[in-house]
């Protein structure tokens, strides 16, 4: 059994403070039915007119594809025993990419194509007028995706993420934060696309080798998205993403709606990894215990018994705080 998403009224949506207040500070998915449909993107004849779009305002560079065999049915992840990955990369023109794509849709050898990631600035610019959404800050740029029938494997992002469908159907398979000791993720170093993956989220039922994610199996969020739907994902949230037509393209906009300053919250967990991690257990019992009243909170603001103007750097931190403290860390960092 899996679980649908919640739905909001998309309609209702004409402005980002709304959409920050009522969608993104919950933390948790939501479904947006039909948020991109008035999109000038899509206003072509289904994939192939998004796809003539998208040749419109192609800027000539290059881009990373992936390639995949017909054995490996449009699934990308890591070749056995983790040694390589199961698809092979080229750099191409973002034209020719387009080309193989569109032309290769249903083939009969089987072979996949896949090219994501690709920054409008960068490769279409001029096409955010025709993807803008009322709930996004216009200083977010469009990103898109597009191949053929695929599934991306179970990862993670750190930033906010809002996913729209252009052409194709999409099916969203999502986990939350804390399900991440029960999807068996693999290296966090050396990954498909960046972010690392979960190794069992696709594993058949049943596999030995992942005995704590059959607890969760079913448990998971579930969604098939169409062309002018939306999805909001917030940032650390689980999801396998799959492509389900002979051709797909997706739109997504990523940006960190929280953010006090440009130092990124994983940059603070790689930096506790190495100083904390390989501690006596005690020793790292008591620095979570710090962490739970300095960071996570848990009590509440830890000098809520001062006030304000007596808290010190533990004051807000657009007062200049931010500021301080990143002061006080570059200095420990260089051993001053």
């Amino acid at each position: 059994m899996t679980v649908a998403l919640p739905i909001a009224d998309a309609d209702g949506l004409t402005d980002y403070a709304a959409f920050r207040a009522r969608i993104m500070a919950p933390g948790r998915p939501v479904l947006l039915p039909g948020a991109a449909r008035s999109w000038p993107l899509l206003s072509g004849t289904g994939a192939n007119g998004v796809i003539e779009m998208l040749n419109r305002f192609d800027a000539g560079s290059e881009a990373e594809i992936f390639v995949g065999k017909a054995e490996i049915e449009g699934r990308y992840d890591y070749a056995p025993a983790l040694a390589g990955f199961n698809f092979t990369r080229e750099n191409v023109a973002v034209a020719k990419g387009l080309r193989r794509i569109a032309d290769r849709a249903g083939g009969d050898d089987g072979e996949t194509i896949y090219m994501g990631s690709l920054r409008s600035e960068r490769h279409f610019p001029g096409i955010e007028a025709f993807t803008r959404l009322p709930f996004v800050p216009d200083t977010v740029k469009p990103r898109f995706w597009i191949g053929h029938a695929s599934r991306v494997a179970c990862h993670y992002d750190t930033m906010d993420n809002v996913a729209c469908v252009a052409a194709g159907r999409r099916r969203f398979t999502l986990y939350p934060p804390e399900a991440i000791a029960d999807l068996y993720v693999g290296p966090i170093d050396r990954t498909i696309a960046g972010q690392p993956i979960s190794l069992s989220a696709a594993s058949a039922p049943g596999d030995p080798r992942f005995p704590r994610f059959e607890a969760i199996r079913d448990s998971a969020l579930v969604s098939e998205l169409e062309a002018g739907d939306a999805i909001y994902i917030p940032k650390l949230w689980w999801h396998q993403v799959e492509a389900l037509d002979d051709l797909n393209v997706l739109v997504n906009f990523w940006w960190d709606g929280f953010a006090a300053g440009s130092d990124p919250p994983y940059a603070a967990m790689l930096l506790a990894m190495i100083t904390l991690a390989e501690r006596p257990a005690s020793e790292r019992a008591a620095w979570r215990a710090w962490f739970d009243h300095y960071v996570f909170r848990l009590h509440g603001h830890p000098l809520a018994f001062l006030q304000e103007e007596q808290r010190g750097i533990l004051g807000p931190l657009a007062g200049g705080n931010y500021q301080r403290i990143r002061m006080i860390v570059m200095r420990l960092l260089r051993g001053g």
